[in-house]
């Protein structure tokens, strides 16, 4: 018996599990990825930008630092309205729309260059995605992207939630956009050339206890993961994720310092 995987079920309930909690304390944390992730690409000032999947805004930032005119696309509003507050602050002007990366409300070729930090590998449905990146990028535009990788301690992190709460059977998992192998395979003959790198982010807290705390408050999976357990599966839980982040740290003075390899991607369109 065939059993049909209803991606848009899926869809939901990522969506339900990014909105709990508030991301942006978290995600506000790896802006300096943006930042990196712009010059990788080597935005030019006045081109069209397009964050997929853009959070609270750190590569919309980033771009719109440098000159670009910034499109954003989340499909959590309360994200988006976070991005508008940063971007105000700095008196940066970003289009933040509410959307889904996987259908996105623009023109063909519309942007000379399409972004994304940590966000378009957690959609539901793969191909749909990155037919998106490629349909949205202008020929000879370019593609930059910021995945975890599997193997790196946010990769580990997702392994360990998903062996307390098993994630829905048949659906592929985000850490292959961290992949070449994968990357090579979604974007194809769409790309003219596609260059990788390896990069740490550095997560930094008080304490793997402290680590703890800020995730399981703020950081949705988490929260969600947590929230769908018993009294002894969230103990369980908790002291798997400790145990994770010490046995990860660098740090030799008493705190926690994790590097979290992700994988920096530059694409150039056919």
């Amino acid at each position: 018996m065939t059993t049909t995987l209803d991606l848009e079920a899926v869809k939901q309930r990522q969506q339900i599990n990014w909105t709990a909690g508030d991301y942006a304390v978290i995600g506000t944390t790896l802006q300096l990825v943006g930042e990196s992730l712009c010059e990788a690409v080597d935005v030019r000032a006045g081109w069209q930008v397009v964050d997929l999947a853009a959070g609270n805004g750190n590569a919309s930032l980033a771009a719109a630092r440098r000159g670009c005119d910034v499109t954003a696309i989340d499909y959590v509003p309360a994200l988006l309205e976070g991005l508008r507050a940063r971007a105000a602050a700095e008196g940066l002007v970003i289009d933040a729309r509410e959307g889904d990366a996987e259908a996105v409300d623009l023109p063909d070729g519309s942007a000379d260059a399409v972004l994304s930090t940590f966000g378009i590998m957690f959609t539901a449905d793969q191909e749909r995605a990155a037919a998106e990146l490629l349909r949205l990028c202008r020929p000879g535009g370019r593609i930059g992207l910021a995945n975890w990788t599997p193997t790196g301690f946010v990769g580990q992190m997702f392994r360990t939630l998903g062996s307390f709460v098993p994630p829905p059977a048949g659906v592929r998992s985000p850490m292959e956009w961290g992949t070449e192998a994968r990357l090579v395979e979604l974007l194809g003959d769409g790309v003219a050339s596609i260059g990788f790198a390896e990069r740490d982010f550095v997560f930094r807290y008080r304490s793997a206890q402290d680590f703890l705390a800020a995730f399981r408050a703020y950081y949705g999976p988490m929260v969600k993961a947590f929230e769908s357990l018993d009294d002894e599966g969230r103990a369980g839980l908790a002291d798997a994720l400790v145990a994770l982040a010490e046995s990860h740290n660098t740090a030799t003075d008493g705190t926690l310092r994790l590097p979290s390899t992700y994988l920096e991607v530059v694409a150039v369109r056919v």
